[in-house]
This record gives structure tokens, C-alpha cells and sequence, in this order.
């Protein structure tokens, strides 16, 4: 789980939609204030923390964290639209394991927290989920075809994950609505039709494996067939 604090909302947005999309489960904070609350309960994978923040700043959360045990060994990433050397010195003389400055790239922050995450072993390699020549690998975020790469949207990703970790287990068009989408699309049942279709003509010749049970929905079997 990785925490962003940071009060523009536009921009704590773009980042958390960027790394939920990127495969990572993610949470947000307005303030420095509510994410020091929230580590009294519970700790995150790495935190990315915005620099000027209201009430408690992101560089006094720092300090504060470094100086509990239970805390100091979470990976941090400054992120702050201060550029100075002096600024990224004190963070980095603080603790913080990276130092952005704003204005970032998304790919450039994803980049970063992977890295991050690397050097401090708080990435999870899952392994690969394979039937026959389709092959998803979770930590890489990639889906190949008998050795080719096919391009997958993050719901169709999803969808095709749901299928492999489940292998002949017949979903409801609700279940993978609840699944797969945010709760506001429960009932909206062509949704899930559409991204079957479109993930089935994607996958080849294993799109046939994606089943239609009749009455239910889908299930994904070792052989062909719909």
C-alpha cells in the first residue's frame, strides 16, 4: 500500500489514478495532520509525501517519523515545488529515501516509487499466471500471447487477472462488477460484456477460453470453446 499526502487535489489525483493503474494499492491524505492519525494505526509499503502541506508540514511528518521505531524504516518520497539544493539536502539528511520536484512526470514518479521500493524489498514479485501461452505477469504488469506482447486497458488487465488466479470458476456479470469496477457500476451489466468482447478478440485464439455460462456469465476454461 503506498500513502500520498498532498492538498491540491488535481494533483493528488492524477497521481493516486496513475499508480492504481500501475498495480498499486493506493491511499490519500489532504493533510499531514490526517496521515500522522492514520500511521498510529497502520503503515504503508513507501510514503509519498508533498513538502509544503497545511498544519504539519511534509518535512516535520518526516522528522516526526524518523524518530519513532516504529516508523523510521518506511520508505519516503519527497515531492515538493521546492527545487533548491538546501531543501533536497535537509530531506535527504532526514531520512527520505528520493526527492521529487514538482513539476513531475507521471512516469518518471512511477519509476521512482519501483526503484524505491526495490532498494528497500517492498516490492512484491507475485508470480506468473500462465495457462498454456498466455502468460500475465503481475509485478511487470505485461500480458503476452504465445511470447508476443498484447496491449491490455487496466480494467481488461484486470479482468483476464480475476480469470487466471480462478481458473473454471463462473463469475456473475455483478461479481466482476464488484470485482473489477468501483461499486457506482453495479448493475451496469453491458460494461462487462463490452470489455469481455473487446479482452476475448485481444487474446486470440484464448479468447475462446473466456466461457459465457449461460444465465450466470463468464468463466475462463483450459480449453476452447464459448
Amino acid at each position: 500500500m503506498i500513502w500520498y499526502v498532498e492538498d491540491d487535489p488535481g494533483i493528488r489525483d492524477l497521481v493516486i489514478y496513475t499508480l492504481n493503474a500501475t498495480g498499486f494499492e493506493t491511499r490519500s491524505f489532504e493533510t499531514g495532520d490526517e496521515c500522522w492519525s492514520a500511521l498510529q494505526q497502520e503503515r504503508p509499503e513507501l510514503l509519498l509525501l508533498d513538502g509544503m502541506l497545511p498544519g504539519m508540514d511534509g518535512v516535520e511528518l518526516l522528522q516526526k517519523m524518523k524518530q519513532e521505531p516504529y516508523l523510521r524504516d518506511i520508505p519516503v518520497i519527497m515531492a515538493s515545488a521546492r527545487g533548491a539544493e538546501y531543501d533536497k539536502i535537509r530531506s535527504l539528511d532526514l531520512g527520505a529515501d528520493d526527492y521529487l520536484v514538482k513539476p513531475f512526470g507521471m512516469l518518471e514518479l512511477v519509476s521512482r516509487v519501483k526503484a524505491v521500493l526495490r532498494r528497500c524489498g517492498g516490492e512484491k514479485k507475485e508470480p506468473l499466471l500462465q495457462m498454456d501461452g498466455l502468460v500475465l505477469n503481475p509485478t511487470e504488469h505485461t500480458v503476452s500471447v504465445d511470447g508476443e506482447r498484447v496491449m491490455l486497458t487496466y480494467k481488461e488487465y484486470e479482468l483476464l487477472k480475476l480469470f487466471l488466479s480462478n481458473p473454471g470458476v463462473a463469475f456473475t456479470r455483478d461479481q466482476l462488477l464488484e470485482r473489477v469496477w468501483d461499486s457506482d457500476y453495479l448493475g451496469q451489466t453491458r460494461t462487462v460484456d463490452m470489455h469481455i468482447r473487446t479482452l476475448r478478440q485481444k487474446l486470440g485464439v484464448y479468447g475462446d477460453r473466456i466461457e459465457t455460462v449461460r444465465n450466470v456469465g463468464y468463466r475462463l476454461e483450459g480449453g476452447h470453446g464459448r
